[in-house]
């Protein structure tokens, strides 16, 4: 049976990924988004409003997937809003592919903030766990839109009886313009402005991120993931963190990133000093940037997120995934992390969105 795949929030870092790995395995691929904008060759784009039933009802109105893939959010101002609009766009995804019954599997990228509680609560005491991170932590005792989304996968798989799966990657390094959440291209945007006006690339974070050991989950290797646990029956029903393979330590790995751009790598100096205020006034500078090197993207907003990754590597303690469910059944999959930020680094300045 020809698989068919609706991937929700294909514009963003995991889900155009995700698309490109199950067209490169002969699915049927519907990548859907407000605006799905360009996707890679064979995607069939879906335009519809994960807030409006009516949306969805009208834009799947032809589409019968056998899986879905839910990649997207939405970030508010508070947790609980965080959780409000969050469980609904799933709730009215899975409501919309209901009636057909042909969904088989659903899977629902969440991520690490599953253990460490929403942003605002990173530093709280009582919600930082054990480190690695194991997938039978219990939940927090603390609002949490990611248990809220997690409620509404398992409500209409009993409803439905299709299987799932819940994949929590640490931060996802990948190409993507105007992802909320985009360390890789972030840091990149950073280093060519440091490389541009002579500035010392300063890192932004904490004492524990500085030394402490971390990890990342490379966006290829997590599309690579969700393929396995769709197909793959004793991964069904399961949650599983997903992580590259390898560990660092960001004492090491900023002075690798440094040297890619010929650059002055400038480590934890005693305080953090967060990127979101470094490029605070950059945004003309870097449509300067852009014109001089023919640029194609000049608004910094939509290549850096500066916020989050200084929710990273502000963090107060180390942190990292352990991927020994994942292997027990049978995931073998690796990614050296330079290499991911190598990769990405060179296929930002080969598209012309770095110079």
């Amino acid at each position: 049976m020809q698989k068919k795949a609706l991937v929700v929030g294909v514009s963003g870092i995991t889900g155009s990924n995700l698309a490109e790995t199950l067209l490169a395995h002969d699915w049927t691929v519907y990548g859907l988004a407000r605006t799905p904008g360009t996707g890679p060759d064979g995607l069939i784009p879906v335009a519809a409003d994960l807030l409006n039933l009516d949306s969805l009802n009208t834009a799947l109105a032809a589409v019968s997937p056998t899986h879905v893939f839910i990649t997207s959010w939405m970030r508010n101002d508070t947790e609980a809003e965080n959780i409000r609009v969050n469980s609904l766009m799933v709730r009215n995804l899975l409501t919309a592919v209901s009636p057909k019954k042909t969904v088989q599997h659903v899977a629902l990228v969440t991520g690490l903030k599953h253990y460490l509680g929403p942003f605002e609560a990173y530093a709280k005491a009582g919600t930082l766990p054990l480190t690695p991170v194991r997938e039978e932590h219990p939940r927090l005792t603390i609002e949490n839109f990611y248990y809220a989304q997690e409620d509404e996968v398992y409500a209409a798989a009993e409803r439905d009886g299709f299987t799932w799966s819940i994949h929590r990657p640490h931060t996802v390094i990948g190409k993507a313009v105007g992802n909320m959440m985009n360390m890789g291209t972030t840091l990149a945007v950073y280093a060519s402005i440091c490389k541009e006006t002579g500035r010392s690339f300063q890192f932004p974070g904490s004492a524990a991120q500085w030394n402490g050991i971390s990890d990342v989950t490379d966006a290829r290797l997590l599309a690579q993931h969700m393929l396995w646990a769709a197909t793959t029956e004793a991964a069904h029903n399961q949650a599983f963190n997903v992580a590259n393979g390898d560990v660092f330590r960001w004492n090491w790995l900023w002075l690798q990133l440094a040297n890619w751009f010929g650059i002055e790598a400038r480590g934890f100096d005693g305080a953090i000093r967060p990127l979101e205020a470094e490029l605070a006034h950059d945004g003309a500078l870097w449509a300067t940037i852009a014109a001089k090197y023919g640029l194609t993207e000049p608004d910094l907003n939509r290549l850096a997120s500066a916020w989050h990754t200084d929710l990273d590597l502000s963090r107060p303690i180390e942190v990292m995934t352990d991927m020994a469910k994942s292997r027990k059944l049978g995931f073998t999959g690796y990614q050296d992390t330079r290499d991911s930020f190598v990769d990405l680094f060179t296929r930002l300045r080969a598209e012309r969105l770095i110079p």
